[in-house]
């Protein structure tokens, strides 16, 4: 992505701070670089995007760096909130809302050598004495594919699982578990399929408008006969989208079973599930 520097790959509301945070890096003799990365690097970014912001140190000052993050947040502009990433895995992230205007801008610390092992390359935005180009020249970003193996070892154990909570009248989770099966199972293998990188259920309204319908009809609702139809039509798009993986070892006995199992919850709630 060109122009970089002058921030008009980003929203107008987040350049200030996109620019407050490069000076800063600037002044800090321990930080050799920042980078943005996510839809700031692929170049899909709309009004509605999170700015994400990766903040390059020095190997030994990474500690002192990281706990000082919340500062560094609220030097950028007016820091509505903040909090950390544990709940993603990542607590190297400070996922921060500024405004007004409302921005959403999550910030990591990473640490020169950290950079070996990345996800994403991400743009660069401002850098200390060619840092960020050697370190990402050392090794090769990794997006997390989609496992089609993995997935099958899980899917039957997944649905079982909904059905439980469909025969004992736990919709909500339920409804929670189909909601993972778009996100873990469904979203991951419709963008790999199609070259784009999985991001869990983002954007699949543009990336594959054609299973719009398929993907709502696992919506379900908060009805037994709503959450059992949605778990049998989770069934049927995951079988179409196993359909062209040749080299599959499928888990035949758990699916014919969990299928048997779901048709018995089916049967239990009366005629409008079959429906």
């Amino acid at each position: 992505m060109s122009g970089a520097s002058d921030h008009l790959w980003a929203p107008a509301a987040a350049r200030p701070l996109i620019a407050a945070a490069a000076a800063a890096v600037a002044a800090d003799p321990r930080l050799v670089g920042l980078l943005a990365t996510g839809s700031g690097a692929t170049g899909g970014m709309d009004e509605f995007s999170d700015v994400d912001l990766v903040i390059v140190c020095r190997d030994a000052d990474e500690p002192a760096v990281h706990g000082e993050l919340r500062a560094f947040a609220a030097g950028l502009g007016p820091l509505l909130a903040c909090f950390t990433g544990e709940h993603v895995g990542e607590p190297r992230l400070l996922i921060c809302l500024f405004g007004p205007p409302l921005v959403h801008v999550d910030l990591k610390v990473v640490s020169d050598t950290g950079l070996d092992v990345r996800v994403e390359d991400g743009v660069v935005l401002w850098q200390r004495d060619g840092t960020l180009d050697a370190a990402l020249g050392r090794t090769a970003a990794v997006w997390p594919g989609a496992d089609p193996q993995w997935i099958e070892d899980r899917f039957w154990i997944w649905v079982h699982y909904g059905a439980t909570k469909v025969g004992r009248g736990e919709l909500f989770e339920c409804l929670d578990m189909l909601a993972f099966l778009r996100a873990t199972v469904f979203g991951p293998l419709i963008a790999q399929a199609r070259g784009v990188r999985p991001a869990g259920a983002r954007r699949l309204e543009q990336v594959a408008p054609e299973l719009v319908p398929a993907l709502e009809a696992t919506l379900g609702d908060h009805t037994p006969q709503g959450c059992a139809a949605a778990l049998r039509a989770a069934v049927a798009l995951y079988r179409s989208l196993r359909a062209g993986a040749a080299e599959l070892a499928r888990r035949t006995a758990a699916e014919h079973a969990v299928e048997d199992y779901l048709a018995e919850i089916e049967r239990r709630l009366g005629p409008a599930a079959a429906g």
